[in-house]
């Protein structure tokens, strides 16, 4: 696969707020995780005490232990509750979200810190386990939420809490003496560091965020020093057996390898960097020509919910995590938008098509984990593992997951340039400058696309890498045939 540098053009996606779509596929699933995925995983969360373990009062021999990584669950609930309440302003559900953003703010420490479980059980274990604990990943997640909850409110107690948390995390993290040289187990807040830098227009959080990725399997390697057990298998399955510029080909965990790609991706932009470009273009390589199913699906093993070797695809025992399907579409978007090449365009679409959204059923409130290519009555069955979709799972990142991502399927079809607009995807709706969508696709290729309003802009469409033939007309007038 030929592809350009990260560093050729740079685009931003259009926010969900501008996209209204119209579409068979992604408009009645916005629909139905509005109607009925946010509000069921809000009741689960409530039955399991995730939203409850916010107000800090559980002890030993209560129910409803708090988990590791229950701040993200709750904070990826929040979001979606922050990007549906964007699309569809309501009284009474923007009440409902206020009251968990203020929970969540009430759990905050005076110096900044911000977790459930570190706060009521284990209060002398701040940042002991990185490798293990997902103290940094919960916080990404907080993080992500707080710009949501701003984007849809204008409000900022939570984005001013998750700025105060992100300045403590510097205060404790970093190459300076005296600080911390560690970085996540499970990665992910280094795309949120980026998003709160967007959101409040504060550098410093991309620095943090460029740190996280710099500073991850550096010699001497921080998780060796702090798991001497650990041998070479549990550092790839961490993405931190060597340096991330090292890094060719696609390892270990794959939830937690493609939200270090999305975040790199989001460093090498900002910062122009060339190597950490190239170091993006290598891992993609090696995910989309190597190591994913023709669905779009990534992860082949449930052991490590990883990656294995080139080529080792077997339908009847592939995970394709749902939540490994997200993160793919989410670093393809991020490739799309620094480079402008359509490649990446068609790997989102495969993903989302096929994997994302297979993960969730038509109802919005049933799920799989992993998405095996194929299933009979023998198929192996292992925790997240089922041959029927499940309405919870002890670890339940995927449900809560579809929560936030859902909302934002309008963004992805868009992009914005230099005086230029781009579809990437072409389902029908409205793009709010005047631009109008309409057809069935994906089950009808015929598409229409009709201008509203007036503007000089330049107007840029893919034609997706599957298709062999297309016709383009303007205005009635054929412009050009076979590619």
């Amino acid at each position: 696969m030929i592809i350009r540098s990260l560093l050729m053009t740079r685009y931003e996606s259009v926010r969900i707020t501008e996209v209204q779509l119209h579409d068979p596929v992604f408009a009645p699933r916005v629909d139905t995780v509005i109607r009925k995925t946010i509000p069921a995983c809000i009741r689960q969360s409530h039955k399991t005490g995730r939203i409850e373990a916010f107000k800090l009062d559980w002890k030993e021999g209560m129910p409803n232990k708090p988990h590791i990584y229950w701040d993200s669950d709750v904070a990826k609930v929040v979001e979606g509750m922050g990007w549906a309440l964007a699309l569809h302003p309501d009284a009474k559900f923007e009440a409902e979200l206020e009251e968990y953003v203020e929970l969540i703010i009430s759990a905050q420490q005076p110096d900044g810190y911000l977790n459930i479980v570190f706060t009521t059980q284990r209060k002398e274990d701040r940042w002991k386990d990185l490798f293990n604990m997902h103290e940094l990943y919960c916080a990404g997640h907080l993080m992500e939420a707080a710009v949501a909850h701003f984007y849809a409110t204008g409000r900022r107690n939570f984005l001013d809490c998750m700025c105060r948390y992100a300045d403590y995390i510097a205060s404790v993290f970093g190459t300076e003496e005296g600080k911390k040289h560690g970085y996540p187990g499970h990665e992910e807040i280094e795309l949120a560091l980026c998003k709160l830098a967007k959101a409040t227009g504060n550098r410093k959080y991309f620095d943090l965020a460029a740190y996280f990725v710099n500073e991850r399997g550096k010699s001497p390697n921080y998780f060796l020093a702090e798991q001497p057990w650990a041998g070479e298998r549990e550092l790839r399955n961490r993405q931190a057996h060597k340096p991330v510029r090292e890094q060719a080909d696609a390892e270990g965990h794959a939830v937690r390898a493609v939200y270090l790609y999305s975040g790199m991706a989001d460093v090498a932009a900002e910062f122009n960097d060339a190597t950490l470009s190239k170091a993006c273009e290598n891992l993609w390589n090696s995910i989309v020509n190597k190591r994913m199913y023709i669905t779009g699906g990534i992860g082949s093993t449930w052991a490590g919910e990883a990656f294995t070797v080139d080529w080792n695809l077997a339908n009847d025992t592939a995970y394709a995590e749902s939540c490994a399907a997200i993160g793919l579409v989410f670093f393809a978007q991020r490739m799309l938008n620094a480079t402008g090449d359509g490649v990446y365009a068609d790997v989102m679409e495969q993903s989302l098509y096929n994997n994302a959204l297979s993960g969730i059923s038509l109802d919005g409130e049933h799920f799989f984990y992993a998405n095996r290519l194929e299933v009979d009555d023998n198929s192996f069955e292992h925790g997240h593992i089922s041959r029927t979709r499940q309405e919870w799972f002890g670890c339940s990142c995927c449900p809560t997951n579809y929560c936030r991502f859902l909302p934002q399927l309008g963004s992805f079809a868009w992009s914005l340039g230099d005086g230029e607009v781009r579809l990437n995807m072409p389902v029908a709706g409205k793009l709010a400058r005047g631009i109008e969508v309409s057809g069935a696709y994906p089950y009808d290729g015929k598409i229409a696309v009709r201008f509203t309003s007036g503007g000089k802009f330049k107007f840029s469409l893919r034609i997706p890498g599957w298709c062999e033939k297309y016709e383009l007309r303007l205005n009635g007038q054929v412009c050009t045939g076979r590619p």
